[in-house]
């Protein structure tokens, strides 16, 4: 595979078909120009996903671990995943923090054209048929050379890339206005428990004081650690801390097709400018380039834990592939042993098998699985996140991105967690350090929203149901003894009819209704359930949500224990 293109829906609901239909458009791409790999992402997210695993051999994965000049930090952990499964459960922490904040902030925002897979675009060019068969309209993937094409637009606004390349973007790069508290304190009003920021993109460049790499935003760019600023921040607002690693992607990334590659060359374009190689990895596609830049990867990774001891580490799919077990397996090793010295609980979060070496990510191993772009379409026992960007048409800032409702990213928290996830949301912040002021309104509404309902969202699991769909739709959490119906906006009427309730069924008699944020609510059962008078009208668009007290719940933390009519298996 010499190019990936990846396309990604932000709306809920895509479904199976549409992706099936893409693979079989994309599949002939392939045959006919020999660049494009697509596979369908499987449960969870509706996205097509692309690999982006160092092409590679395991043998030179495992020359590289041997290698590495940082020894193994001392510890019970062995880079096994017998010992990553005998040492590794998953955070306390974790399990009751329902709500993360991510953000996608770099140098891709300073053009803020396109989607934060600038620099791809600008270098590996395209086929217009690729635009039009991967919908390019819900994540502007101007990745054609024609007209249209991020390299036209970009040629227009700073000139041609061998003129103006992507690195010239650094200097433009201030954060002039970043506030580290600011972000922490309106994350801390959105009802955010942990805070994830990107420690470095796909674009190689570290949001750290980095003694491993010389392209760092301490000496380019902002001149300033924003991942050390914002770990003191979120701790002192009394939230857990993150980092979000692409970075093995990177070796990958650019990646044009062959013709294109030897035009850029003709024309010295930046990509081949040594000053500028460990910062494209793309001139040098040899073996021993392979190991320099999977070793530096490690080393990165060490310098960001031994730094900031984040509480979780996030990675995309580019540890996904079995051959680069070897080196997860070690950096695996010395974080769970770090963490041990500091007496903290902590994790990875990946996506698919990455960490499940049987192929089945029901059964991964010492960390958390995440799904792209939305969650599975069930109740999922265990501890898992999905991440779903604020804006509607990218993950980083773009001119012109507009924020999802309030009301939408309440819907996605609430069929999150009511299948036991937790999500991570997504802000887009601009070049100088600001987040838009539509972005700030959707969080401080959903602060607003978890400052009356939290009670049902925070420390909660699924019940044997996450869902009831009929006059109105409705969501379940429970919280030890108490189930928690969330009403997704009334759709007419005074009472809500809860029918998986019925009066002399399996969850008993229920004792009290109450509306949170309001008082106790008249009630009965009968043989069509739970009919719940609500004794002040609801907007149409409002969730809100009923308490109800008395019944048999699954008050273990999981959702299996005590409901034997749920085939949930049995997690971790």
């Amino acid at each position: 595979m010499s190019d990936f293109i990846r396309y990604r829906n932000s709306k809920a609901g895509m479904g199976t078909a549409r992706c099936a239909i893409l693979v079989i458009a994309c599949s002939v791409l392939m045959s006919s120009s020999g660049y494009l790999t697509a596979q369908c992402a499987g449960e969870g997210g509706n996205s097509l996903g692309f690999d982006m695993a160092p092409e590679t051999s395991q043998r030179v994965v495992e020359d590289a671990v041997k290698q590495i000049p940082t020894p193994m930090a001392p510890g019970p952990v062995k880079p096994t995943w017998e010992s990553l499964q005998e040492n590794y459960k998953v955070p306390a922490w974790f399990r009751g923090a329902k709500l993360g904040i991510f953000m996608h902030f770099g140098i891709f925002s300073v053009p803020a054209h396109g989607n934060e897979w600038y620099e791809k675009f600008l270098y590996a060019g395209g086929d217009d048929s690729v635009l039009k068969v991967l919908g390019g309209n819900d994540f502007a993937l101007k990745a054609n050379d024609g007209p249209n094409s991020t390299r036209a637009w970009h040629t227009q606004h700073f000139g041609p890339p061998e003129k103006f390349g992507y690195k010239d973007f650094i200097p433009m790069f201030k954060a002039e206005h970043f506030d580290a508290d600011a972000w922490a304190t309106l994350f801390k009003k959105a009802g955010a428990q942990y805070v994830m920021p990107g420690a470095q993109h796909h674009e190689n460049f570290a949001m750290w004081d980095s003694k491993v790499t010389p392209f760092n935003s301490m000496q380019m760019g902002p001149k300033r650690d924003i991942i050390g600023e914002l770990a003191v921040a979120v701790r002192k607002h009394g939230m857990k801390l993150g980092v979000a690693n692409h970075g093995i992607e990177n070796f990958e990334f650019i990646n044009p097709p062959h013709e294109l590659a030897e035009k850029m060359k003709a024309e010295k374009v930046d990509l081949y400018d040594p000053k500028w190689a460990d910062f494209y990895n793309y001139a040098d596609r040899s073996n021993a380039a392979m190991k320099r830049f999977l070793v530096n990867w490690y080393e990165r990774n060490v310098e960001l834990i031994d730094k900031y001891q984040p509480d979780l580490i996030y990675f995309d799919n580019g540890v996904d592939q079995r051959h680069i077990d070897p080196l997860k397996l070690e950096l695996a090793a010395y974080y769970y042993n770090r963490a041990k010295s500091w007496g903290k609980e902590v994790s990875f979060t990946t996506k698919k098998a990455a960490f499940a070496p049987s192929g089945t990510n029901t059964k991964t191993i010492a960390s958390i699985l995440d799904f792209e772009g939305g969650p599975p379409d069930g109740i999922r026992n265990g501890s898992w996140v999905v991440d779903r960007p604020i804006g509607t048409n990218s993950w980083g800032y773009v001119e012109g991105l507009k924020a999802n409702s309030p009301e939408t990213v309440i819907g996605w928290l609430v069929d999150t967690v009511s299948k036991n996830g937790t999500l991570l949301l997504n802000v887009s912040p601009k070049a100088d350090g600001t987040i838009p002021q539509d972005q700030q309104d959707t969080l401080l509404a959903l602060g607003k929203w978890l400052d009356t309902n939290g009670e049902a969202i925070y420390d909660t699991h699924a019940w044997t149901k996450f869902e009831e769909k009929g006059q109105d739709h409705i969501y379940f959490t429970v919280k030890k003894d108490d189930l928690f119906a969330i009403v997704m906006g009334k759709s007419g009427g005074s009472n809500v009819t809860i029918s998986s309730l019925p009066q002399g069924g399996p969850a008993g008699s229920v004792h009290s209704v109450t509306l949170l944020g309001g008082e106790p609510q008249r009630f009965k059962q009968d043989a069509s359930g739970l009919v719940v008078s609500l004794s002040a009208p609801t907007q149409a668009h409002e969730a809100f949500v009923l308490k109800i007290t008395g019944l048999k719940t699954n008050a273990d933390t999981y959702t299996d224990s005590g409901n034997p009519s749920c085939a949930c298996g049995r997690p971790e």
